[in-house]
C-alpha cells in the first residue's frame, strides 16, 4: 500500500487548501454519454462496428428497478439478471459498474453484458451510483460499497455463493471496480465500518479503467485544455490536491489481499494508466491475473461487435477459472 491510511483519512477530515470546484454540481443528469453517442463517435473510424443492444435471452430473468440503500440511507436503483432455471448449486455473482467519466452514463449501459453473462450462469447486478453532477468523490465509491453489501445481504434470495462475487466495470466503472476490490479490507470508504465481510469481493474485472490518476500515462486532472472529468469528480485538479487523486487510485492499495484480476483493454494506453505497475504488484504476491488487449480499438470497444462477444468470453473463462477452487 503506497498511501498511509492515516494520511488518507486526514484528507477527508481536514479542510482543503485550495478552492473547491463545485460548478459541476448541477443536480441534474448529464446525458451526454450514451451507448448510441459512443457508437456514432466510434463509427467514424470503425465503420463495420455493430452496437450491441438490450435483448433479454430466453433463459434469463430480470428484476428491474430494485433498490439498495447507500451509507446515507438514500435508496438507489439496481437491477438483477439471473438464469431462469433454478440451480441446486449456488451461483457466482457479478456487480457491473457503468462508465461515463464519473459524470454521465447510467446503469442501462451494460444491460447487454449483464444479459449475456447471466446466460452463462452468473447472477448479475447493475447498480446506479451518484455521479459528479450530484455528489463529489468519494460518494460513488461509498455507494458501490453499499451495493456490494446489499448483494451479499440478499445472497439467499438470488441463490448466490458469497465466496464467488466479482466486481466488474468499464472506463470510470473499471476504475471504481479496481478501487472497490483493492479496498475491501479497508474502512476508508465505509464511514469507519470494519465489518469487511460485508464489502468483500473475490475477483476484479477492469475493462479499460485507470489504476492510477497520477501517472505518466494518465491525463486526468490536467485542465490545461478543458476541465477534466476527474477534476469535476474530485472538485480539484491534481496539481492542487494530488492526495485525493492518490486516494482514488487502486494502485495505492494493491497488495497481498487483492483478489485475482482481469484486465480487458482497448489500444488507448491512457485508459489503463498504471495497469502494468498494478500487474507487477500482483505478480509479486503470486496473485493470478490476465491482461487482454484488443489492437486498434476505441476506448468504448466493449459496447460493440466485433469486440463485445470476445469480451464476454474473456470474463466468463476468467471467472470460471478463479472461482472453480472456491
Amino acid at each position: 500500500m503506497r498511501c498511509p491510511i492515516i494520511i488518507l483519512l486526514l484528507i477527508l477530515l481536514v479542510g482543503q487548501t485550495y478552492a473547491q470546484r463545485i460548478e459541476g454540481l448541477i443536480n441534474q443528469p448529464d446525458t451526454s454519454f450514451t451507448n448510441y453517442s459512443a457508437y456514432k463517435s466510434a463509427k467514424k473510424k470503425y465503420s463495420d462496428i455493430i452496437l450491441v443492444k438490450d435483448s433479454l435471452p430466453p433463459p434469463v430473468k430480470v428484476e428491474r428497478n430494485l433498490s439498495y440503500p447507500n451509507l446515507d440511507k438514500q435508496p438507489l436503483p439496481i437491477d438483477a439478471f439471473y438464469p431462469k432455471k433454478h440451480s441446486k448449486k449456488k451461483l457466482p455473482a457479478i456487480i457491473i459498474i457503468h462508465g461515463g467519466g464519473w459524470r454521465s452514463g447510467n446503469r442501462t449501459q451494460h444491460y447487454p453484458l449483464a444479459e449475456r453473462l447471466a446466460e452463462n450462469g452468473f447472477v448479475c447486478f447493475t447498480p446506479a451510483y451518484r455521479l459528479s453532477t450530484e455528489a463529489l468523490f468519494p460518494a460513488a465509491v461509498q455507494d458501490l460499497k453499499s451495493a456490494i453489501s446489499w448483494v451479499r445481504t440478499n445472497a439467499n434470495r438470488f441463490n448466490i455463493d458469497t465466496n464467488k462475487i466479482a466486481v466488474l466495470g468499464f472506463s470510470a466503472g473499471g476504475q471504481l471496480a479496481a478501487l472497490l476490490g483493492t479496498t475491501a479490507n479497508n474502512s476508508i470508504f465505509t464511514n469507519g465500518d470494519k465489518d469487511f465481510n460485508k464489502y468483500a469481493v473475490q475477483a476484479i474485472v477492469d475493462i479499460d479503467g485507470i489504476l492510477a490518476f497520477i501517472h505518466p500515462e494518465s491525463g486526468e486532472g490536467d485542465d490545461s485544455k478543458t476541465i477534466s472529468a476527474a477534476t469535476n469528480w474530485f472538485g480539484y485538479n491534481k496539481k492542487d490536491e494530488p492526495n485525493l487523486y492518490e486516494m482514488a487510485s487502486a494502485l495505492s492499495y494493491v497488495g497481498s489481499h487483492t483478489p485475482p484480476t482481469l484486465f480487458v483493454n482497448s489500444s488507448v494506453d491512457r485508459m489503463h494508466a498504471g495497469r502494468n505497475d498494478f500487474v507487477a504488484e500482483l505478480n509479486k504476491f503470486g496473485i493470478y491475473n490476465e491482461v487482454h488487449t484488443f489492437p486498434d480499438t476505441p476506448h468504448t470497444f466493449c459496447l460493440f461487435e466485433p469486440w463485445f462477444t470476445p469480451t464476454v468470453n474473456y470474463v466468463t473463462v476468467f471467472l470460471n477459472k478463479v472461482f472453480v477452487s472456491k
